[in-house]
């Protein structure tokens, strides 16, 4: 779906504004059902695959739920992991990441780093997969974090984020919308099609656990259009303090991150992993955000909508878990086919042009953890990974 124009968005949001204290999530049954039907078929694959001493088993990994099954003991852990993230000191060398402060920077300095070469590109997937993994097991080993990273199913939220549990701003939520703020529309995509509409917000989050946290490093490439929101020092990677922003946006979020988008990027693109990834990620020649770039414009903001620093905003780790969920899914429809399918080059929408990439690459994540060859990170229950989505 495109811009459908300004005048039926402000209906919209008056309409969201009048039904504010009555959220109600949204069904998200046909993506569930094909998660569901998806865990069968890995089942039957892992038993007719098993070798003896095989250490990952469904029956023995462990499971990442959806942020609103979670109790607000287990909300409360884990965003009390994140904050001691952001408290512990950075490993990375001052010589190669001036700006950062944290082992949090550590994670988000990463992704800087490496950006132009891990979207648009063949190990998108792979990378963001065990990117968030890493992360996962930072928060359990070093802060003494129990569970695990949960994810943000867009669909509960799509018509109504702002008064939805991830971003109400109480203490179950991960931190609400930013104070508002004026600001013209955000420039989203590359192409300048479908500007995003400016929000209720654009300003400091004031809300919620993540009210008080610093920003550090980038932005690299803002596109929240306000006078302060500019480029960081030496290209992100300086000190660069501030307050986190969000503006987020049920225009975004109603358009590209439905249980129908999800479900028909799914259903609908089955032979091959080259579309999957592309309409996930977007087609901005097209105006289309696709529900990656939806995810991260529903909450946008600084550094929420730069594409460098996007892990900044705490809420990247839902997102992203919920992305791995998809590709999950997808692969699970058909695990013989598509488990072990790569497409698409190493450079960024092949700008510049470059090989294709290759199942015998390496997903090396700086000083976060080993380097890995992307053959061992096509199954969640084999190589490093052992766990599932419920």
């Amino acid at each position: 779906m495109l811009f459908t124009g300004v005048s039926s968005w402000a209906s919209t949001v008056a309409l969201l504004l009048c039904t504010a204290a009555a959220y109600t999530p949204a069904s998200t049954a046909q993506t569930d059902q094909l998660a569901a039907q998806g865990l069968v078929n890995l089942y039957n694959w892992e038993t007719a695959h098993y070798t003896r001493g095989q250490k990952c088993q469904i029956s023995n990994g462990y499971v990442r739920q959806e942020w609103t099954n979670l109790t607000q003991t287990e909300k409360t852990a884990f965003t009390d992991a994140i904050l001691c993230m952001m408290k512990k000191p950075s490993i990375s060398p001052k010589a190669a990441v001036p700006g950062a402060r944290s082992r949090y920077d550590d994670f988000v300095a990463t992704h800087i780093n490496q950006t132009l070469t891990i979207h648009g590109t063949a190990n998108f997937l792979f990378w963001h997969r065990y990117y968030v993994y890493t992360f996962e097991t930072a928060l359990r080993n070093e802060c003494g974090y129990n569970g695990y990273i949960p994810y943000w199913n867009w669909g509960k939220s799509a018509f109504d984020p702002i008064n939805s549990p991830y971003f109400d701003g109480t203490a179950g939520s991960m931190s609400g919308n930013g104070v508002y703020e004026a600001h013209n529309a955000t420039e989203a995509l590359p192409t300048g099609l479908n500007p995003v509409p400016p929000g209720q917000g654009g300003g400091c989050v004031e809300t919620g656990p993540f009210k008080s946290i610093s920003i550090n490093l980038g932005p690299v490439a803002p596109t929240l259009a306000e006078p302060e929101v500019t480029p960081g020092p030496n290209m992100g990677l300086g000190y660069n303090p501030r307050c986190m922003k969000r503006d987020i946006s049920p225009w975004v979020s109603s358009q590209w991150n439905t249980d129908a988008d999800t479900y028909n990027l799914i259903a609908n693109n089955g032979s091959n992993i080259y579309w999957f990834q592309t309409i996930m990620q977007g087609l901005f020649d097209q105006g289309f955000y696709g529900v990656h770039t939806g995810g991260h414009f529903t909450f946008g903001g600084d550094p929420g909508g730069d594409i460098f620093s996007s892990p900044g905003d705490p809420m990247f780790w839902l997102h992203h878990a919920q992305i791995d969920r998809v590709w999950w899914i997808w692969q699970n429809q058909n695990i013989d086919a598509r488990l072990n399918q790569v497409s698409a080059t190493i450079t960024i929408n092949n700008t510049p042009p470059s090989r294709n990439g290759t199942l015998q690459d390496t997903v090396n994540l700086g000083f976060n953890a080993p380097p890995v060859v992307m053959s061992n990170l096509v199954s969640t229950i084999a190589g490093p990974f052992c766990y599932i989505y419920l």
